[in-house]
């Protein structure tokens, strides 16, 4: 038992290093960014992807191809049309897939992946803008490039200083960078994200209002003037718990709900009494276009189940906790 304790204490002595190590290569990274070379070439690289009118191709071997194809879905899916391609198939005809009006970024930590050498030539024999990243600038890759993405060297956190950790940990964090730069530089918004993320739980989370609430005659109504036994009758007809109080011209100026009627009837009020007696004058509304996150939100609260549609004052949908959790959004 104290053998085992003895290993899981070096296992998690071994992590925190590991952990401090990619740390410390994130700082010098960080650093590096705030200096002229690879600042310089950041700003050029973001300014070159906004200006393609084609996609961003990605490419890399290895581990450093593994980092390429998250950057390639990474950026597909905020804004920037790009594609990955494997530098080995590339050779075997995938180059056909890379057209003029394309960008290549090509990820090479030594700046030497000879499988990368038949797509640098291609960019260069039809005038395609290349751009490496690299921790060699004086490599084949780097020299080659349009604009070279110059990585600082950093200690690996493997104790043979072999595997690739903190130098792909670079590479991932500077594409993040790349990206998150040019979903501002767009002014890529929510709803352009949900366009390209409709399935899931991070779908669910970025529907608005107005795909899940209840519409026309399925929302809850009275009138002023209508009677208690009026507003009891629709909202017994209707799924919501609760009917809104419409004025003449449609807008929301109260709500009746179900506690409404139970403390209605304790207190033995007459069911031909106006609703206006027993409503609440300052119903909860949200504006159609507020996603379900935050009408999640603003229910919870409030510790209510139902929230009233309004454009302006007018009442356009009504929607309930139900709604949200069919949604996928609790």
């Amino acid at each position: 038992m104290l053998e085992k304790h003895r290993v899981g204490d070096a296992a998690l002595e071994s992590a925190l290093r590991t952990v401090r190590i990619e740390q410390e290569a994130l700082t010098t990274l960080a650093a590096a960014m705030g200096e002229s070379l690879l600042g310089e070439a950041f700003k050029q690289t973001v300014a070159a992807i906004t200006a393609t009118s084609g996609r961003l191709i990605v490419s890399g071997m290895g581990k450093s191809g593994i980092i390429g194809r998250k950057i390639a879905a990474t950026m597909t899916s905020t804004g920037t049309p790009s594609l990955f391609i494997h530098p080995g198939e590339a050779s075997h005809g995938d180059l056909g897939m890379i057209t003029g009006d394309d960008i290549v970024l090509a990820i090479t930590w030594s700046g030497e992946t000879t499988e990368l050498g038949d797509l640098i030539a291609y960019c260069h024999r039809f005038g395609i803008k290349l751009v490496v990243a690299t921790a060699r600038p004086e490599s084949t890759a780097g020299r080659a490039a349009h604009i070279c993405l110059v990585l600082p060297h950093v200690r690996e956190a493997c104790p043979n200083e072999l595997a690739p950790t903190s130098s792909t940990t670079l590479q991932t964090v500077l594409g993040d960078a790349l990206a998150i730069a040019l979903i501002e530089q767009r002014g890529f918004s929510k709803s352009d994200f949900l366009t390209f993320h409709p399935g899931g739980q991070l779908g669910s989370q970025l529907i608005s209002v107005q795909q899940l609430m209840g519409k026309d005659d399925k929302i809850p109504t009275v009138r002023l003037g209508a009677s208690l036994m009026d507003a009891t009758f629709e909202m017994s007809h209707k799924r919501y718990g609760s009917t809104a109080v419409l004025d003449g011209s449609g807008n929301l100026v109260g709500a009746f709900t179900d506690g409404d009627l139970r403390r209605s009837l304790a207190t033995q009020q007459n069911l031909h009494d106006p609703i206006e007696a027993h409503m609440s004058h300052h119903p909860l509304s949200v504006a159609p276009t507020t996603l379900s996150t935050e009408a999640l939100r603003i229910m919870n609260a409030n510790a209510v189940t139902v929230l009233f549609v309004c454009e302006g004052s007018r009442l356009v949908g009504a929607l309930h906790m139900h709604d949200l959790l069919r949604a996928g959004v609790v």
